[in-house]
C-alpha cells in the first residue's frame, strides 16, 4: 500500500478514537444525549458506539477487512446523522434564523462526506488484487510451455 493511501485512510478515520474517548470521559453527556434518540437501548448504542469508533479505524487503516470495517463505520455515520442531526426539525432554518438548525446541517453534511470517503475506500479495495498476486513470478502469469515431442503422434 503506498504511503499516499496510508496517510488518507488515516485522515479519513483519526476523528472516530477520538470521538469514542470523548464519549468515555463525557460519558454523562454522551448519555444524555444517546437518550435523545427515538431508538431505545441509549446505554448499549453508546457503547456500541465506542467500540465502533474504536476498532473499525484500526481495521481500515491496517487493512483488516477493510471493507467490512468501511460498510460498518459508514452505517454508523449516516445512522448518526440521521438520528443526532435532524437539522430540519428545526422552524426557521432555511430563512437563516436557526444557528442550532445551521450547526446540525453541516454536521449532517460531513458525516455523509464521510460516508462518501468511506464507500471509495470500500470501492478501492474491492479493485485492489489481493497483495499475493503482487508478489507473483512471472512465470506463474505465462502457459505452461509443451515440449515439441509432446505433441507428436504416436504411430500404431
Amino acid at each position: 500500500m503506498s504511503t499516499l493511501a496510508v496517510v488518507a485512510r488515516v485522515c479519513l478515520v483519526v476523528l472516530f478514537p477520538f470521538s469514542g474517548l470523548d464519549k468515555i470521559v463525557h460519558w454523562d453527556k454522551a448519555m444524555e444525549q444517546a437518550q435523545s434518540s427515538p431508538l431505545g437501548g441509549a446505554r448499549a448504542m453508546l457503547i456500541a458506539g465506542i467500540i465502533i469508533e474504536f476498532a473499525t479505524p484500526v481495521c481500515i487503516v491496517f487493512l483488516w477487512h477493510p471493507v467490512i470495517a468501511s460498510l460498518v463505520l459508514a452505517a454508523f455515520c449516516v445512522a448518526t446523522a440521521i438520528l443526532f442531526h435532524p437539522f430540519w426539525k428545526f422552524p426557521g432554518f432555511w430563512s437563516g434564523g436557526n444557528a442550532e438548525g445551521a450547526a446540525h446541517f453541516w454536521d449532517f453534511l460531513k458525516n455523509f462526506g464521510l460516508v462518501g470517503g468511506l464507500l471509495l475506500v470500500v470501492a478501492g479495495s474491492l479493485a485492489t488484487p489481493a497483495p499475493a498476486a503482487h508478489h507473483a513470478t512471472p512465470a506463474a502469469h505465462t502457459p505452461a510451455r509443451v515440449s515439441p515431442k509432446a505433441n507428436t503422434r504416436h504411430a500404431p
